[in-house]
């Protein structure tokens, strides 16, 4: 069975462009918006995996998605793959060895996303 991947973006183009790439590699695919329905999806879904747009309904939506899913039981173990062009809007940046432990995302990814680097990227976070 393949594994199914919730992308939690509100821009269209992105999710599609993402959708076809992951879907060319048999890859599942469902979208949310927003932080809620994101929340919503992924306890009804159950994806193994999600990828996660910061900066929707407020600066940091991502983020609070993100510590809401580890901090359910349920979800907790779901990695996370944030893709984002916050560090062009704001300067920030994700170093993994010293941020993980603040983050509770598995992978940082600038956007626009290299169609490689996002299946490299998923399947390392996949253990495939």
């Amino acid at each position: 069975m393949s594994k199914k991947i919730l992308i939690v973006d509100d821009d269209k183009d992105v999710f599609e462009s993402m959708k076809i790439v992951l879907e060319s590699e048999g890859y599942n695919v469902i979208w949310a918006t927003n932080g809620k329905d994101g929340l919503d999806r992924c306890k009804k879904e159950k994806p193994d995996l999600v990828i996660l747009d910061v900066m929707m309904n407020t600066d940091d939506e991502g983020f609070q998605v993100a510590y809401k899913m580890k901090q359910d039981e349920e979800l907790s173990k779901i990695p996370i793959i944030m893709a984002t062009s916050i560090s062009e809007k704001t300067g920030f940046t994700f170093d993994k060895e010293k941020d993980e432990d603040f983050l509770p995302v598995n992978e940082f990814l600038e956007k626009p996303v290299d169609p490689k680097t996002l299946i490299d990227k998923v399947r390392e976070n996949l253990g495939q």
